[in-house]
């Protein structure tokens, strides 16, 4: 009769032993499942935003071949400052949309510094908001790569507050080609870390970029050619910003310069620059 318990008690902790292994097993398989389809989902979404930002910066490169429709809305001139003649006028043009019911710009000036360094002066976040007026906030929020990331941007309100600030989710690409010249595109998108607040009426840039290449008269100096078709949402007259962009877009290219001013060095020697593959 004692042998018989023993041998019950010994089955007993045994399948109990058997169990727990079992379940053990059973919650490492699932945990290691979880990983890696986390893992696999966000490797996904990476090449899905390398597509989009891949394609985004083809089209800003065919918005710079596009010549036809344009119509000059706005020229600026500087009159002021020891400026080389063909530094002192800013170009603002528009065209309908191909992306939604509104206008795409372009706005072309010169600006003194080479184009290498100017798009890294461009798209630096700790720096931006230092010279660009127009923003609260720009955070790189997630990095894809060296080349390729995210940024939340709010900005500030315009037209005597009756534009409303707006903040973005875009993701910016940065393309290196033969010639020196730079293309910083942008394109909003979806990105769960970052839903919409109730702060703020959350905008949407279509396809936008800087494209920035060297002077031939003086390649110390560099074209800057800025497309934007930003889609403001809310509720807001056309009318309203079409009249306010352009000066706006001007605004943009005289901050741009004051900016990169005021991080030359006293020897001249220009502000730190990042290289990239």
């Amino acid at each position: 009769m004692h042998s018989s318990s023993n041998c019950v008690h010994f089955y007993v902790i045994g399948t109990i032993e058997i169990i727990l292994k079992c379940k053990i097993a059973l919650l490492k398989f699932l945990y290691d499942y979880i990983l890696t389809t986390c893992l696999f989902l966000k490797l996904c979404r990476q090449m899905d935003y390398k597509a989009i930002a891949q394609k985004t910066v083809q089209e800003v490169l065919g918005y710079t071949q596009d010549t036809s429709g344009w119509k000059v809305v706005k020229i600026s001139l500087i009159i002021c400052g020891f400026l080389f003649p063909f530094e002192k006028k800013i170009t603002v043009s528009s065209k309908a949309s191909r992306k939604f019911h509104g206008n795409l710009y372009r706005v072309e000036g010169i600006i003194p510094e080479s184009a290498a360094k100017l798009s890294d002066f461009l798209y630096q976040t700790g720096e931006r908001v230092t010279w660009d007026k127009s923003l609260q906030v720009y955070d790189m929020v997630h990095r894809i790569d060296s080349d390729t990331f995210i940024c939340h941007t709010i900005t500030q309100s315009f037209a005597m507050g009756s534009i409303s600030p707006r903040d973005f989710i875009d993701l910016v690409y940065i393309k290196r080609y033969e010639g020196n010249m730079n293309i910083i595109s942008s394109k909003s998108v979806d990105f769960p870390e970052y839903p919409p607040s109730s702060n703020y009426i959350r905008g949407y840039n279509h396809p936008c970029g800087f494209v920035c290449s060297p002077m031939k008269e003086n390649p110390a100096y560099s074209k800057l050619v800025m497309f934007v078709q930003t889609e403001m949402r809310g509720k807001l007259s056309p009318s309203i910003i079409e009249k306010t962009m352009p000066s706006n877009l001007v605004n943009f290219i005289l901050n741009a310069k004051g900016g990169i001013k005021a991080h030359k060095t006293p020897t001249g020697r220009g502000f730190h620059h990042n290289s990239h593959s």
